[in-house]
């Protein structure tokens, strides 16, 4: 069995001064680094469907209202390698015109070019959904994002 498309066609990741945050079709990651040596019981986080916090040793590292809703009971927070706090928050909507252009309301947007390289990566994830017996990991996409999207009717599996 093939890999899953997000693993075939990569990430692309929105840099932060704590990490980076990226996103698929149906959920958004935060990647935290934090000192070496972090414990789990150094770390509080909060998790509801439009809001995120956590701090790290009393100290506060993300706080705010997301961009979109989540659904508050699917999310979840490890502590990977001591090193980096992964966030992972499922979608309420989800589908590639639902693509989050900041993580938070106000804070960590996506510069324009990083913006287009999600869009276009949903929506060839869409794509490969809607599609599963093609791979369109190498496909390219210029400027239609639309909910209809291209017809594909005509390719061969």
């Amino acid at each position: 069995m093939s890999a899953p498309f997000e693993e075939r066609s990569g990430v692309v990741p929105c840099g932060t001064p704590w990490g980076q945050w990226y996103q698929t079709l149906e959920e958004v990651f935060i990647e935290v680094q934090v000192p070496p040596g972090t414990r789990a019981q150094d770390i509080q986080c909060g998790l509801q469907s439009r809001h995120v916090a956590l701090a790290i040793g009393g100290r506060e590292i993300l706080k705010g209202k997301l961009f979109d809703s989540t659904i508050a009971d699917e999310g979840t927070w490890t502590l990977e390698d001591r090193k980096m706090v992964r966030i992972v928050l499922t979608k309420t909507k989800r589908d590639a015109a639902n693509c989050w252009t900041s993580l938070l309301e106000s804070e960590y947007a996506a510069d324009p070019w990083v913006q287009d390289q999600m869009q276009r990566k949903l929506t060839l994830e869409r794509f490969q959904k809607e599609n599963p017996g093609f791979d369109f990991s190498g496909a390219e996409i210029s400027g239609n994002y639309s909910k209809g999207g291209p017809d594909f009717s005509n390719l061969e599996k």
